[in-house]
């Protein structure tokens, strides 16, 4: 189904648009906005597709702090299937970030195929004080390495963009992304899917350690949530 604060759009070169819409909460993350996600990238799923804001200033806040736990563990399940539907679908992500990216929404990026990003991109992998969540474990190292991966998720420190350039966070850095992105999205889009590159490299326990990390996450929130009804 539509949802207001997801604006889909699919482009003549053969690509899809998906922004997230919701400015006024800086993009965070509730249970019909994470399921009008999902089920947008599950949708054409040989199709590339852009992951950006329509908001310059941020791509995703995170989990929007002002529902319940209750609908925060639920957020937090759903950045999991987002994130798995990202890694499997045979049509590669390409996620443009301007702004800052947090948590979940940090998350939603690093599990793009491709990042590109603006001078004024930042990242940051951090869920709530005091749940020990994990956020980015089980993906940061294959991107920048054990030690930098323990760095920026044991810190939960922003990351600039010239240093997630430096880093691997992200592909490119470029003072008009968006161009930049439409045009690698339309010749991906001439070139076919690359379904046979994404599988192999979903390969050798990517996966096993995004349910590893889902599952750590759903007991802690359980343990909230458990707590608050008593």
């Amino acid at each position: 189904m539509p949802h207001a604060q997801l604006l889909v759009e699919d482009r003549p070169a053969g690509y899809r648009w998906l922004r997230l819409a919701r400015p006024e909460r800086r993009n965070a993350l509730d249970p019909r906005l994470l399921t009008a996600v999902r089920d947008a990238l599950a949708a054409e799923p040989g199709a590339p597709v852009l992951l950006g804001s329509t908001d310059p200033q941020v791509f995703c806040a995170g989990a929007d702090l002002t529902i319940s736990d209750a609908e925060r563990a639920v957020v937090s399940d759903l950045v999991y299937d987002c994130c798995e539907t990202i890694v499997t679908r045979p049509g590669p992500v390409i996620a443009v970030i301007t702004g800052a990216a947090v948590g979940g929404g940090a998350q939603l990026a690093a599990a793009s195929d491709l990042r590109i990003a603006g001078p004024g991109a930042r990242l940051r992998w951090i869920g709530p004080p005091g749940l020990d969540l994990a956020v980015g474990a089980w993906l940061l190292p294959d991107l920048v390495g054990r030690g930098a991966a323990l760095d920026i998720t044991l810190t939960g420190r922003w990351v600039e963009a010239a240093e997630a350039l430096a880093l691997g966070l992200v592909n490119r850095v470029a003072d008009d992304p968006l161009t930049q992105a439409e045009q690698l999205a339309a010749d991906l889009a001439a070139r076919g899917s690359g379904a046979g590159v994404k599988a192999v490299m979903a390969a050798g326990g990517l996966l096993d350690r995004l349910h590893a990390e889902r599952e750590v996450n759903r007991a802690a929130w359980a343990r909230v949530n458990s707590v608050g009804q008593r």
